[in-house]
């Protein structure tokens, strides 16, 4: 709460936050806090990197109200810049706004520092190429006197006698450029038709003079809660041409997808809002795309989207309140095709279409279906676990015979969020971990740098970025490694120095953090695992084991055969850490494999392939979903999954590679409870 002289600040998407002087600027509060915001002339209004965004209202959440006088008001060295430069609406200089009261201020990805690189990459894929938009060279027939018929008319003569595509559909929008460019290219015109497989008339959606080379691309969009991927791919070879990725903008709103639900009943446009953010940076991500690959925006002619079924409704424009609660409804389970411009996307052709994959029920949405695209389990002659690991976990188990779903809420702390060191990933974050069990000493990757921490070059590979925190594939690794060193025991507790053995072992309260990296003499920042971090990725990873443990019940089997992990976690994880923690069920290692950005591909596949579509639109409907929320064995399950790496369930695989320690730590940390041997505790 605000005092005379003390305002609480809460930054996004980081979720850092503390207390500081009413009067101090955004930017001072932000390297107080170590948060990454950006500025190159150093507070003087000059370069605009510091660019923040303040939030208005009740955030529950955070447990502050925002006055609309939370910051001073825009001072003359802002109104320069905004005069000269433009500043988007919403947005302030850090530098120079001043923090008056309590305040939520989200910090844009170009505003920050360190910026995301891109998890989702696109995975080297085979696609049997069929469009649904293609071009075509056709040759129309001059007017005559005697046969007085419009263009347009004798363009779709044409386009059906040489082409025989019938009964052509042309927007408005393009009838006032027919003429011209029928005349440029002396009545020769090459046509973007865009024809699906809903059996609708053909639509045109542009046409250019003469014989057009320029070619026609699509974007694949994987639309998560925390991060947005998009693959800009051309639609006559399927290649993917550039790749990149961004924060969602919705973060600021709530890190999961029930914050985003509660914010939109609590705040009276509140969907509006969240609508609003996450188009303008589909928009922003377009825009980038094709200015990277030096393409022109208007050839992107073609969008396919997959998402969860917020982040779906949220798309769309509609009110996501009733996935907020029982029975879950979805507005429309049905895939949707419409045009960009529905959807405010002006940042590709005027014409462009937009289709987004069917959603399978309230919680397990199209980014599930794309999944299920890419990975074909309706295909498979063995018992397939396919786990697609972000905010919000998918889970589909299944076989040529029967396929099930669902989706197990596991939080942001897979992507560095609610983690004490934690951040996204960006040049400079840990994502490697490997612990000695005798010395229990660290060594570690960055993203950056291929070399290891203990390799004599790794200081000078890494100045530039510096050692900056700590990632969601690196605090995976991290506490994996600490059961297997010993520092942890299997109800995650964290021992004290005497009990591990290692000056490590810091106290922190009544508990112990251990230390991955103390920079503090070179001015950074002291790395540490925690308590209440352990604590996170064990809800984490409980939720996931849970979900996956119901569906292994409904289809009545104590294992699988194989499992494939999927999403950007899937990439950058090993089969044995993830097992250590007792992610996943245990199986062979080998039978563990990383599908890399399965929806991705799937949204990839369905770009460029529209029997594909047809294919999931189907195979939709053939899917059996399980409701973790309302099933009574999901909270038993959660409990037991608590452990590490489980409290019942046997991993004999695991056991087969990994001896793993059997201490047991006070939860108090107390020396006089032993060394790290097996010890009694108190009674309470």
């Amino acid at each position: 709460m605000t005092t005379d002289t003390q305002a609480k600040v809460i930054f996004t998407p980081s979720g850092k936050r503390g207390t500081v002087p009413v009067g101090t600027t955004v930017l001072s509060a932000a390297r107080s806090l170590g948060v990454d915001l950006d500025s190159v002339c150093g507070g003087r209004g000059i370069c605009s990197k510091c660019q923040i965004a303040p939030s208005y209202g009740t955030f529950s959440k955070h447990g502050v109200t925002v006055d609309e006088n939370a910051l001073s008001p825009q001072n003359a060295v802002e109104d320069r810049y905004d005069r000269i430069r433009g500043l988007k609406p919403g947005r302030r200089l850090g530098c120079q706004a001043q923090i008056l009261g309590d305040v939520v201020l989200d910090v844009p990805p170009e505003s920050q520092v360190h910026r995301q690189v891109v998890r989702k990459a696109a995975t080297a894929r085979a696609i049997t190429m069929a469009p649904a938009t293609r071009l075509y060279l056709v040759d129309v027939a001059e007017p005559d006197m005697h046969s007085p018929t419009g263009d347009l008319e004798r363009l779709r003569a044409a386009l059906k006698a040489q082409w025989d595509v019938a009964e052509l559909s042309v927007p408005n929008h393009i009838l006032p450029r027919l003429q011209p460019i029928l005349r440029k290219g002396k009545w020769q015109v090459t046509l973007a038709v865009h024809h699906d497989h809903t059996g609708t008339a053909p639509q045109l959606i542009d046409l250019w003079p003469g014989f057009y080379e320029g070619g026609l691309f699509g974007l694949a969009v994987d639309l998560g809660s925390t991060t947005i991927a998009a693959h800009l791919c051309d639609l006559s070879t399927g290649a993917v041409v550039e790749s990149a990725g961004i924060m969602n903008p919705q973060i600021r709103f709530g890190e999961d997808l029930m914050s985003r639900v509660s914010y939109a009943m609590m705040h009276q446009g509140g969907d509006r809002e969240m609508t609003a953010a996450v188009r303008e940076a589909l928009n922003d991500l377009a825009k980038s795309l094709c200015a990277d690959a030096n393409i022109d925006p208007q050839s992107v002619v073609e969008l396919t989207v997959v998402c969860n079924p917020v982040m779906h409704h949220l798309l769309l424009g509609i009110d996501p309140v009733e996935l907020g609660q029982a029975p879950f409804a979805l507005a429309v389970s049905d895939a949707v095709n419409m045009a960009a411009t529905d959807l405010n996307l002006g940042a590709v052709n005027a014409g462009a279409r937009t289709y987004i994959l069917p959603c399978i029920a309230g919680h397990v949405g199209a980014d599930a279906a794309a999944v299920a695209l890419s990975e074909e389990p309706q295909k498979s002659e063995d018992l397939v676990l396919i786990v697609d690991v972000g905010t919000n976990a998918e889970i589909l188990l299944g076989d040529r015979n029967r396929v099930l779903a669902c989706s197990s809420p596991t939080g942001p702390a897979f992507e560095g969020a609610q983690i004490s060191s934690g951040q996204r990933a960006a040049p400079g974050a840990i994502e490697r971990v490997e612990i000695d069990p005798v010395t229990k000493e660290p060594r570690f990757r960055v993203i950056g740098s291929d070399l290891w921490s203990d390799d004599p070059e790794f200081e000078q590979a890494v100045a530039t970025t510096g050692i900056t925190g700590i990632c969601g594939s690196g605090i995976i690794e991290a506490v994996a490694e600490m059961r297997m060193a010993g520092l942890l025991d299997a109800s995650g507790l964290i021992g004290g120095a005497e009990q591990t053995g290692t000056p490590r072992c810091i106290p922190e309260g009544r508990t112990h953090a251990y230390v991955l990296h103390d920079g503090r003499a070179e001015g950074g920042p002291l790395i540490t695992v925690t308590q209440g971090d352990i604590r996170a990725i064990q809800l984490a990873k409980s939720a996931l084991y849970a979900g996956a443990r119901l569906l292994m019940d409904e289809m009545n089997v104590e294992r699988v055969d194989r499992v494939v992990l999927a999403g950007a976690f899937g990439a950058h994880i090993s089969a044995k850490h993830a097992m250590v923690l007792g992610m996943i069920p245990d199986v062979q290692l080998d039978k563990v494999s990383s599908a890399g950005n399965a929806a991705g591909t799937g949204a990839r596949i369905a770009l460029c392939n529209i029997d594909a579509r047809r294919e999931i639109e189907t195979v939709v409907r053939q899917i059996h979903k399980i409701e973790t929320a309302i099933e009574p064995r999901f909270q038993e399950h959660f409990v037991n999954a608590n452990a590490l790496p489980h409290a019942v369930d046997p991993f004999p695989e695991l056991a087969k590679v990994v001896t793993l320690p059997s201490p047991s730590f006070n939860a108090h940390g107390g020396d006089d409870e032993g060394r790290g041997g097996r010890r009694r505790r108190r009674a309470r």
